[in-house]
């Protein structure tokens, strides 16, 4: 009688931990991924227009140059703008593609860089030079393999700058193509944008993303650049937002025609490799998001595992009671902010996202201490 009474008081237990999880992952989605849901921006009396400076770092991407810099040359901003290209050290055609656009777009300016930065490994150098040689205080950064979703990308980005701001984050989507891997990348991207904009729009920006990003260069001169941050191969993006922004310096701009679109991994291992470079930069962050985004991680991580414990061996009624709670507001949540990033096409697939990212943790978790590529291409 009494081993039947503690192994139902396991049970027991089991489920108000299954409650508790559940509880964590619904605080997350109504209190803070509801900001990017909900999202609607601010009427603005008057729009404007800044000189603005647009900087790619480039190192062999003459096939990716080709094929998007017209889409940044070719934006609708009659005001003063400029774009550096920063070519580091190709060996491939880079320098004579950017020499022939020149030849037409004398708003390009081109910075050769024929040598490495010893100790500095990634793309900070070249993107350090880059922003010392902009003519402008707002400066727009993407990558080679981007091209903004319209022409009114840059116009977009910058109308954000109202008086304190200094950092404007963007969304930096990728192109849907068929097949599963696709999908898997997009929902990737878009699940890290969901956490990243909703944090900014909440008054805690921790991070942003090189393809679709923007701040001023007075803000990058005062903070030393990229000097505490020059050791690692990544963090030009992520790890700089997070040692400068804050509530009060920080806008978002949600809005198809100023995302950026990139062309996804075909192959399932470079898509492991590139995520990998990405996430050795989140044991940098700042105790209270390890903590944060940790928390999120883990009870999304044990949420199925719960669930099917209390399933089998607790009450099935009572399971599924907790479990279409966090069904129910997943849903809705997933299809607004589907919807506000232009992936609502992912949204009837949601459901099998969600109990994939169990083995999307277990397959990337190797990422926290492995270390990644030196090279940034």
């Amino acid at each position: 009688m009494d081993l039947l009474q503690i192994n139902l008081d396991w049970w027991q237990v089991a489920f108000i931990c299954f409650c508790v999880i559940t509880l964590i992952q619904l605080i997350y989605y109504w209190g803070i991924f509801r900001k990017l849901a909900y999202f609607k921006p601010r009427e603005r009396e008057h729009t404007q227009q800044h000189p603005v400076s647009v900087i790619i770092c480039a190192r062999d991407e003459a096939g990716n140059l080709a094929r998007n810099l017209p889409g940044v040359l070719f934006q609708q901003y009659p005001s003063t703008h400029e774009l550096i290209v920063v070519n580091h050290n190709s060996q491939d055609d880079t320098r004579y593609l950017l020499e022939e656009f020149r030849k037409t777009f004398k708003s390009l300016e081109i910075v050769n860089l024929e040598h490495e930065a010893k100790g500095i490994p990634g793309k900070k150098y070249p993107l350090s030079i880059g922003i010392r040689e902009a003519n402008h205080e707002i400066l727009l950064l993407t990558d080679a393999d981007c091209v903004p979703a319209s022409e009114n990308w840059l116009y977009r980005m910058q109308d954000a700058y109202q008086p304190g701001i200094e950092i404007v984050l963007g969304y930096g989507a990728y192109r849907k193509k068929p097949g599963l891997l696709n999908k898997l990348i997009r929902f990737d991207t878009f699940h890290t944008a969901m956490q990243y904009l909703s944090f900014a729009l909440s008054g805690m920006p921790y991070m942003g993303v090189g393809r679709n990003l923007s701040y001023k260069r007075q803000l990058f001169l005062e903070n030393k650049g990229f000097s505490s941050i020059n050791h690692l191969p990544g963090g030009d993006d992520d790890l700089f937002i997070h040692k400068v922004a804050h509530k009060h310096n920080t806008g978002v701009v949600i809005d198809e025609n100023a995302f950026t679109l990139s062309e996804p991994k075909l192959k399932f291992g470079d898509w492991f490799r590139q995520k990998t470079r990405h996430y050795s930069t989140g044991k940098y962050y700042s105790p209270k998001f390890r903590f944060l985004l940790g928390l999120y991680a883990f009870s999304q991580f044990m949420f199925y595992p719960a669930f099917i414990i209390c399933l089998i061996f607790f009450s099935w009624q009572w399971s599924l009671v907790v479990f279409g709670s966090r069904f129910i507001t997943q849903a809705i949540i997933s299809y607004k902010c589907m919807n506000r990033l232009q992936e609502k096409d992912l949204w009837p697939w949601w459901w099998l996202f969600d109990i994939w990212m169990f083995f999307y943790y277990c397959i990337f978790a190797s990422a926290i201490w492995k270390k990644p590529r030196q090279n940034w291409n």
